[in-house]
């Protein structure tokens, strides 16, 4: 991929159907949990999980020196799928990753056999746009996209006053407060699974002071992610979204709206990442979305 790097990870039967997985802004491949990636395996599909660029094991690079817009990570995706042979896929994104699953689709159907958004926005919407201005206690235009929740607003107010993290040890506790919001507050955190799970990304990560790039990314040109889309999207879509999502509530319920034919599910006490407890429905939930596309379009093939 040029002079790129993308660490990627491959599950399941080389020759079964592919399932990419998207992870969003500053996270790396790693948070899809793996019994989540299990199931899917299980389940006969070739799965792939892989870091953005600046975060985890791949390429990490001063921006300064080499800037890039959100437009470079949706190709990063593309990119991989050429590099590792994979025509057509079931692409999953989460969050920001959504965001480029989106914008793919919209782009680029030839490239999946279904689409999947998890606790993501809609694509050109400008969520960035809303979420400064509710840490600034500003008022929302008409229209703009429901606000995070007070817990949500509260927590990264602070963070975006309070000073950065001095070593490994106050940028893991940082990372800890930040997966307890994103959490929700109707299921249990386990705190010392998350220690263990924040301190393997953290000592995996070639530089972890580049997954700032991606905010840079955003604040290069706000205005890349193209508006107007998601109506001309035909790929079968399943949107998720917890019923105490804290980052983007109701965001969901407004992309399965503007898909024709999306199908919208609340799962029960999730927040925004996918927890223990709801592993299995979600997982189980994309696998009957996967067999549902690939069953409609052998239909369509066969008339």
């Amino acid at each position: 991929m040029g002079d790129i790097e993308l660490w990627t990870e491959e599950f399941g039967d080389p020759a079964g159907p592919v399932v990419l997985l998207v992870m969003g802004s500053m996270t790396q491949g790693l948070l899809w949990p793996d019994e989540f990636v299990g199931r899917l395996a299980a389940a006969g599909h070739r799965v792939v999980r892989y870091d953005h660029r600046d975060v985890g094991r791949s390429t990490a690079r001063d921006f300064e020196t080499h800037p890039y817009t959100w437009a470079a990570l949706k190709d990063d995706a593309l990119g991989l799928m050429d590099a590792l042979g994979i025509d057509r896929a079931h692409v999953v994104g989460h969050s920001a990753g959504g965001l480029i699953a989106q914008w793919i689709a919209a782009e680029h159907p030839e490239r999946l056999e279904s689409l999947t958004v998890i606790g993501s926005s809609p694509l050109g919407e400008r969520e960035g746009q809303v979420l400064m201005r509710a840490l600034l206690g500003e008022p929302q235009p008409a229209g703009s996209l429901p606000e995070p929740r007070p817990e949500f607003i509260d927590f990264f107010r602070a963070a975006i006053t309070a000073a950065p993290p001095r070593d490994r040890a106050e940028a893991v506790d940082l990372q800890i407060a930040t997966a307890r919001i994103m959490n929700g507050t109707a299921l249990p955190f386990d705190e010392d699974a998350q220690r263990r799970l924040e301190e393997t990304l953290f000592d995996r990560s070639r530089d972890p002071r580049t997954t700032a790039n991606h905010r840079l990314a955003g604040m290069a040109d706000p205005e890349v992610e193209p508006t107007g889309l998601l109506g001309t999207v035909r790929t079968p879509t399943l949107v998720v979204e917890g019923t105490h999502e804290p980052a983007k509530p109701g965001h969901g319920r407004l992309i399965a709206d503007a898909v024709p034919g999306a199908r919208l599910l609340m799962v029960p006490s999730m927040g925004h990442m996918i927890a223990p407890e709801v592993v299995a429905p979600v997982a189980t939930a994309l696998l009957q979305h996967f067999a549902a596309a690939t069953a409609a379009a052998a239909d369509g093939a066969a008339t």
